[in-house]
């Protein structure tokens, strides 16, 4: 009885985040979901009573795989800046291709309920605990000390590297829509391209020449 509950949340999630990806939150209807899935409506609501939870659960589900790498990586004594910047980025766009309902959620979530997102980081790895940002930017200001790098502030270096490797994501209608005629195969050549020169461009902003 428990494996088959379980199975019928996993299809749940499974049909939420397909449709989630094609439709957005807005789009999305619970009856839609509920056919992907194969139940009736009523086992759809017995599991989750609204679809804004049901969009939660997919989206900390995206990211319970992704945040302890952060965790990892950030709290990792024998990585260099540069190496971390590396992984954050090679790691961050390939979330967001795979998920790419997770920015536009990000942007209504901002402005409809911006606690959601605290409470996602909180649950998964703690961070007011264990002072990740902080930790990351006595590293920053160690290797600035060092000459490695110019002087940067770690929620400054953050922005600048999400911000950079989210816009082609949120813009993909535009990007693989008119520069790449639609073609889905360039496009993800594009993105895999875009990790490294996203990777060079904030290297090369903050390394000391």
């Amino acid at each position: 009885m428990i494996e088959q509950a379980k199975d019928t949340e996993t299809k749940i999630l499974d049909a939420a985040k397909e449709v989630f990806q094609h439709k957005g939150l807005t789009g999305a209807r619970m009856q839609e979901i509920a056919d992907q899935a194969g139940i009736n409506k009523a086992l759809l609501h017995y599991y989750y009573r609204t679809k804004d939870k049901l969009f939660e659960k997919v989206f900390e589900l995206a990211f319970s795989v992704f945040i302890p790498k952060i965790r990892d990586i950030v709290l990792s004594t024998d990585k260099s800046v540069f190496d971390k910047i590396n992984f954050f980025v090679d790691n961050y766009i390939d979330l967001l291709n795979k998920h790419p309902y997770i920015p536009g959620f990000v942007i209504n979530e901002l402005n409809r309920n911006p606690q959601i997102l605290v409470q996602v980081f909180e649950k998964n790895v703690q961070f007011k605990e264990m002072n990740l940002f902080e930790k990351f930017d006595a590293q920053l200001k160690d290797e600035a000390k060092k000459g490695i790098i110019r002087p940067i502030d770690a929620r400054n270096l953050m922005t600048n590297v999400i911000g950079l490797c989210i816009f082609p994501i949120v813009a993909r209608p535009i990007i693989q829509g008119i520069m790449f005629d639609n073609n889905k195969k360039n496009y993800d050549i594009f993105l895999e391209q875009r990790k490294k020169m996203v990777i060079d461009f904030i290297i090369n902003a903050i390394k000391v020449k």
